[in-house]
């Protein structure tokens, strides 16, 4: 999980709302460990001022799945890089394609090759 760079481990859901907040543009995102489960991420979405909140987590198979909204099929993913990609296009069962990733800055000043 280290090597996304919009993972931002173990940060509070109210600190995930205000860095997406501040960017102020829907569909803005970023991951974050969930608080009430552990071994599970939270993939954190900003549309008109609200922040979503979908669990992703790591199947008894190895494979990544995200929880969206009810109805939709349940897709299984080899790396949460392509659970990010495929939720990147539209109608794919959460409220706004991702768009503007929340890059956690800590990352982003390390050296290429370190990430």
């Amino acid at each position: 999980m280290d090597s996304i760079a919009v993972y931002h481990g173990n940060i509070s859901r109210e600190t995930g709302e205000k860095l997406l907040l501040a960017t102020g543009m829907d569909g803005s995102y970023l991951l974050r460990d969930s608080e009430s489960v552990p071994g599970v991420y939270c993939l954190c979405v900003l549309f008109k001022g609200y922040v979503y909140t979908y669990r992703v987590s790591k199947t008894e198979t190895g494979s990544w799945c995200a929880e969206t909204a009810p109805g939709v099929h349940r897709r299984l993913f080899r790396k949460v890089h392509n659970l990010i990609t495929a939720f990147q296009k539209p109608e794919q069962g959460i409220v706004t394609p991702l768009q503007h990733p929340v890059v956690n800055e800590s990352k982003a000043k390390l050296p290429q090759g370190i990430k």
